[in-house]
């Protein structure tokens, strides 16, 4: 996967934070404002704050460049209604530098710090994070993957192409012993890695302590009877003991992967369930959209991927080319790339990009000639349960667009003596 070209590296002892700000007064005043609010100042020069203080903790600004103005707000602002406040609504990029003495090894205050108040600053009417830059002496410092890429294909066992997989379907609603059923099923049709839906961690229906144990049982008779090792990531979001406790029994049971959702169990949950679990960590990002969507507010996924690697998570959920989101290919292609850049030089920290959402056959081109690689996990649900031959189809469907890629033979010619590609060209082709 070609990664994506940072600029340059920061000092050891700072960070850089680039963002999107838009505002009616001047960007430059504005910068100065955001980097006293994220550090040592507010909006007035305060008591204690001396000159000797704000040398060694103060934020700075280092580049602003001015961009086109545009005729409305982006966002509502009492603050500047108040000051009678009108347009243009100039925008500018900023890059500020914080002092890591302010923050040390804090995932939360690191947060914190390049976020937090910022989003709420009477000034802005728009307010992004793009991207971060850390040095590589503060990246060293947090945790790092125990697996990434590397580490998936060594549990799997597969090599020379992406990792295919799916997920549990119906979402909620099968119990324990249906869900293994599925399970068997699935790894007999010969997928690499299966995972728990979102909505799907520890209902009533379907107790995780014995969806585990049933799930489990089924992956160790397939492996004992096949030889392959099939990846199932047990949807464990919940709060940290409970977390730790699923985890301990995903172990206990033989299983390599645990899946959070991690919006919603927090920086601090996922760092210490990272230190007290060697398996996988797969990292689902729903809610992602609502920090994401409006492009003058909330973070980009440079910035937001950086932030959750620091703690220690394996795979990261970008979704997918031609998919059934919001997302744009351009912006699933970057999020690719993001993942399979290090975060500082030196750093052997990437980690391994999960395409999902409506992928099928028919999209892997789109991806293969996006990202040029195959060190990926290509996830498909209905692409693969809903083939119309059956889900053993719909895997080989999704392997043999694989292999027509990697060749450089266009699917449709390599589907002329494929069925299973044929079928699935056929069938969800017409749908697209």
């Amino acid at each position: 996967m070609t990664p994506s070209t940072p600029t340059q590296t920061p000092g050891d002892d700072c960070l850089e934070a680039d963002y999107l700000i838009e505002t009616p007064l001047d960007p430059a005043r504005v910068a100065d404002v955001m980097a006293g609010e994220q550090s040592s100042g507010t909006f007035v020069r305060v008591a204690n704050e001396t000159d000797a203080l704000r040398a060694r903790s103060r934020a700075s600004v280092l580049r602003i460049d001015e961009l086109e103005a545009v005729a409305q707000p982006s966002l509502p602002n009492a603050w500047l209604a108040r000051q009678g406040a009108s347009g243009p609504w100039r925008r500018a990029r900023v890059t500020l530098s914080f002092p890591i003495a302010n923050i040390e090894a804090n995932l939360p205050t690191l947060a914190a710090t390049v976020a937090g108040n910022l989003y709420d600053l009477g000034e802005v009417t728009g307010m992004r994070l793009l991207s971060m830059r850390l040095p590589a002496s503060y990246r060293r410092r947090f945790e790092l993957p125990r697996h990434g890429a590397a580490g998936t294909r060594a549990l799997t066992g597969v090599t020379g192409r992406p990792m295919i997989g799916t997920i549990i379907k119906p979402n909620v609603g099968l119990t324990a012993a249906e869900t293994a059923a599925l399970v068997r099923d699935l790894c007999e049709a010969g997928v690499d890695f299966i995972k728990d839906d979102e909505v799907s961690a520890n209902p009533a229906h379907a107790p995780l302590a014995e969806r585990v144990r049933a799930v489990m049982d089924e992956i160790r008779r397939y492996r004992e009877r096949s030889g392959r090792a099939v990846m199932m990531a047990f949807n464990i979001t919940d709060d940290l003991d409970a977390m730790r406790r699923h985890a301990e029994l995903v172990e206990r049971e033989g299983g390599s992967c645990v899946m959070a959702s991690i919006n919603w169990c927090g920086f601090s949950a996922i760092q210490s369930l990272r230190r007290s679990t060697p398996l996988v960590l797969h990292a689902h990002r729903n809610g992602y959209g609502m920090m994401s969507r409006d492009p003058a507010l909330g973070m980009s996924f440079q910035a937001y991927q950086t932030l959750w690697r620091l703690a220690g998570v394996d795979h990261m959920h970008v979704h997918g080319l031609a998919g059934k989101f919001a997302q744009s290919d351009a912006e699933v292609i970057e999020s690719a790339r993001d993942c399979a850049t290090p975060l500082a030089a030196g750093c052997d920290d990437t980690v391994l990009p999960a395409f999902s959402s409506g992928q099928w056959a028919g999209t892997v081109p789109a991806t293969f000639d996006a990202v040029r690689s195959t060190d990926l996990l290509f996830m498909s649900g209905g692409g693969i349960l809903a083939h119309p031959d059956g889900p053993a189809a719909g895997v080989n469907s999704v392997r043999q667009a694989w292999a027509a890629v990697q060749d450089g033979t266009p699917l449709p010619v390599y589907a002329q003596r494929m069925p299973e590609l044929r079928r699935a060209l056929e069938f969800f082709g017409a749908r697209a």
